[in-house]
């Protein structure tokens, strides 16, 4: 049995080198620049898209088709509610934020670029906001999960099938989110990837955010068959919250502490949903036995 482990394991240790050795090119690139924004942004898309190469030459290593990686389409419910999920759990943190004064909504300089970025003159704030919402809500969305398939070809792809097959879903999912979670610290510690608190403090947030994430991805993933959960569940997120809820916050004073992904309210929120989809890992197909 333990050979078979070991040998079912083989792939991932093939994938993440592959994903490290690609990643360190990116890596060395922003953090000379110091900043994400660097290359008009191409190296961080280049980063990326380090896990989907990776998959893909790990596939191509191992002679496996790559239509392993789960590209059906799989039935639409899924992919409905990988759109929404992000948008409840972002809804629920920021309203929290706002109530308690944590944050303010909304912030008017961020709104006045709108309105003027719109050229409507004088118009309802109220109006400009909505109709933000929903043009960066649809659009962007295509624009988002342009990058967010890259990662989750690697990740969601390859990575959690791949996991599962040993380890089942609880492990799956707590291995997964930290190897997400340690891909992203390079630029988060050496990067302008923070919303301004102290490193310790944003990586901490961050690390609870991507794992209790983790749990959710790993489900759809492996309920549906379809890696595009991920992809829009990845894309969803980054969109409502790194387009829509953060810049409609208004900085109070400490509000970096509690916005984004390097804030405490976002991770907090992140457990709950974490644990309503632990708990129906029961509907999840088992893992395969090992022999």
């Amino acid at each position: 049995m333990k050979n078979q482990t070991e040998k079912k394991l083989k792939p991932i240790g093939i994938f993440l080198s592959i994903t490290l050795a690609l990643s360190a090119v990116y890596y060395f690139l922003i953090i000379y620049s110091g900043t994400l924004s660097s290359g008009w942004g191409q190296f961080t898309m280049g980063l990326m898209w380090c896990p989907g190469i990776s998959a893909l030459i790990t596939m191509k290593i191992l002679k496996r088709d790559i239509s392993e990686l789960g590209w059906k389409w799989g039935q639409t419910k899924y992919q409905l509610w990988s759109y929404l999920i992000p948008l409840i759990y972002a809804f629920i943190a920021y309203l929290i934020i706002w109530v308690f004064g944590w944050g303010g909504f909304y912030n008017k300089e961020f709104v006045v670029r709108l309105t003027n970025s719109f050229g409507f003159g004088e118009i309802g704030t109220g109006f400009i906001i909505v109709l933000y919402f929903i043009l960066v809500g649809i659009y962007g969305t295509i624009r988002s999960a342009s990058s967010a398939l890259g990662e989750e070809i690697g990740w969601r792809g390859f990575l959690v099938p791949e996991l599962y097959k040993t380890q089942g879903f609880t492990k799956t999912s707590l291995i997964s989110g930290c190897i997400w979670g340690i891909w992203h610290l390079p630029i988060l510690l050496f990067a302008d990837y923070n919303s301004g608190t102290p490193s310790w403090y944003a990586m901490s947030c961050f690390m609870v955010l991507i794992i209790s994430m983790s749990f959710i991805y790993t489900w759809f993933r492996i309920k549906s068959g379809s890696l595009w959960t991920a992809v829009i569940l990845h894309a969803s997120h980054n969109l409502f919250i790194q387009n829509i809820f953060t810049p409609l916050t208004e900085d109070t004073g400490n509000t970096a502490y509690f916005i984004d992904e390097f804030g405490i309210v976002l991770p907090i929120v992140g457990i709950g949903f974490a644990f309503y989809y632990w708990c129906k890992r029961k509907e999840l197909k088992p893992a395969p036995m090992i022999i």
